[in-house]
């Protein structure tokens, strides 16, 4: 790591990270990233597209009323609002970079219908390649920025503080070498925390990492209960597990059980379009019940399939599943955090020279339940937000000494019991469907590993599951993608944001011990 490093350090290389970056140039910065920018994070899997009325007749209002109405009682709604006017001017900064979104023949975008929206308003590529496109558009401008300095095979482990201010990062690079970096602003963009369960959409660095880091050094968690489980994840036993976009469903295809019953309807008029929280317990309970759950695309997009949805097309097929004449084994997959470090609008966290933005950050906009391709649009309207706030900061000068660079034993030293059993136990006890008695195990069982455990990294994902599990036993309802079967209905009383502390998730956790 060379030692006149910029002061401003973004963690993480995915879509907000990057696009925070381009938005601070010239401004000098660094993105430290575990894997090559372009492919980090779950940016690069994503399929939809990005949410934003761009259609004649949508407007920001409707997009919000939208996004509110996902939520579950507690979105924001003045930062879904604010998200949703700037959302069409974020399109087009990609758009201006090259981003070949769909198009109709007069020129202008040409959306797509996804789930809970009221309006045609995906705007995609190709139609499931929007996240790869993008972030390979962004890795190009990247590299014809000279005040991006990227630092690659850098995982961020710890965020170090003096006098209550952040003032660098400890991360481990491929080699093992620990690396203490000086800086006047830390940006998280770390991603989501899908890897945390067994059955998971998201790629291998979607640990929890960043909310652990976050919480360690004293930051507020907000909402860390309400995981979004993506219904239609191709169950073909990969790890991580293939995506069927939502957008299958906004074009037609249905969901049905082995005997081709199209039982989403009994639970929902909606049906197949109903919200995710919705289709993932049905499908959750098909499956549990021994009926199965399948993706039907025959008939809404049959021979067409590998034109018009490629990526999902090649993950079938290499399954050996032809979807153009076969239906798609589905199941519930962990697919989003609506929870994470709480920011307020620019992307402040609680702690004086710490931002987050992303998957990781708690803005508020999702509430309980996110809406469908949200997700990237949160990353590019706050990763603007971010820098702008962060170069109009003043930032003061770093006054620690860092340690001496020091070799840790990459393979000898990581904890993959504790990370394989922890996968398990979240999959089993913190899922779809959850009940106070396997929620307060789930407590137990994470603070036994954490006090057993010398790996940073596993004891980091740990504590991200701490905060998931302990929050979701305080909350006595169910509500968007938190589900109790102990106490199924939601309470009127409970609709507010949760906010957490370690030492509060800790306190619950000595609780359940007594």
């Amino acid at each position: 790591m060379r030692k006149d490093s910029p002061s401003i350090i973004i963690v993480g290389g995915g879509l907000a990270g990057v696009f925070c970056a381009l938005k601070l140039a010239p401004t000098p910065v660094a993105i430290f990233a575990p894997t090559p920018i372009g492919y980090s994070g779950s940016s690069f899997w994503a399929q939809g597209g990005i949410a934003a009325a761009v259609e004649e007749g949508d407007t920001p209002e409707s997009h919000a009323n939208d996004t509110v109405a996902a939520g579950g009682g507690i979105v924001e709604g003045d930062i879904a609002l604010g998200m949703a006017q700037e959302a069409r001017a974020r399109v087009e900064d990609l758009a201006a970079m090259g981003a070949p979104f769909d198009r109709s023949t007069g020129g202008g975008f040409l959306p797509s219908q996804e789930a809970a929206h009221s309006r045609r308003r995906i705007v995609r590529v190709k139609g499931d390649v929007a996240g790869r496109a993008i972030m390979e558009i962004l890795a190009r401008e990247v590299a014809r920025t000279p005040s991006i300095h990227i630092v690659e095979g850098y995982s961020a482990q710890e965020i170090v503080m003096r006098a209550g201010r952040v003032v660098g990062v400890r991360a481990r690079d491929n080699a093992g070498v620990i690396h203490d970096t000086p800086c006047a602003a830390l940006i998280l963009a770390t991603g989501g925390i899908g890897h945390l369960y067994r059955v998971t959409t998201n790629p291998l660095e979607a640990r929890g990492i960043g909310v652990a880091m976050a919480a360690r050094a004293g930051a507020l968690i907000a909402d860390a209960e309400f995981v979004q489980f993506h219904p239609t994840a191709i169950d073909v036993d990969a790890d991580p597990a293939p995506l069927a976009t939502e957008a299958l469903r906004g074009e037609g295809a249905t969901i049905v059980d082995r005997n081709g019953r199209r039982f989403l309807l009994d639970i929902d008029p909606k049906g197949e379009l109903a919200p995710r929280d919705i289709v993932a317990r049905g499908v959750f309970a098909s499956i549990k019940a021994g009926n199965g759950a399948f993706l039907d695309a025959r008939s809404a997009v049959g021979a067409e399939f590998s034109a018009r949805f490629p990526t999902v097309y090649g993950s079938c097929m290499v399954a050996g599943i032809d979807p153009s004449r076969e239906l798609i084994p589905i199941a519930p997959a962990a697919h989003y955090h609506m929870g994470g470090v709480w920011t307020d609008a620019r992307g402040r966290t609680s702690l004086d020279g710490l931002w987050a933005v992303g998957e990781v950050a708690s803005t508020g906009v999702h509430g309980a339940n996110r809406l469908a391709s949200n997700s990237l649009l949160e990353a590019i309207v706050f990763g603007a937000r971010v820098a702008a706030d962060v170069r109009t900061t003043p930032l003061s000068p770093v006054d620690w000494r860092p340690q001496a660079d020091r070799i840790e034993p990459v393979a000898r030293d990581r904890d993959f019991a504790a990370i394989e059993e922890l996968r398990d136990l979240m999959s089993a006890h913190v899922g779809v469907i959850r009940n106070g008695a396997e929620l307060a195990a789930a407590v137990r069982s994470i603070r036994r590993m954490m006090s057993r455990t010398n790996d940073i990294e596993a004891h980091n994902m740990l504590t991200t599951s701490l905060f998931i599990a302990a929050a979701a036993l305080a909350r006595h309802e169910s509500r968007g993608a938190h589900f109790r079967s102990d106490f199924p209905q939601p309470d009127a009383a409970l609709a507010r944001r949760s906010l957490n502390t370690l030492d509060t998730v800790l306190r619950i956790a000595d609780e359940v011990e007594a």
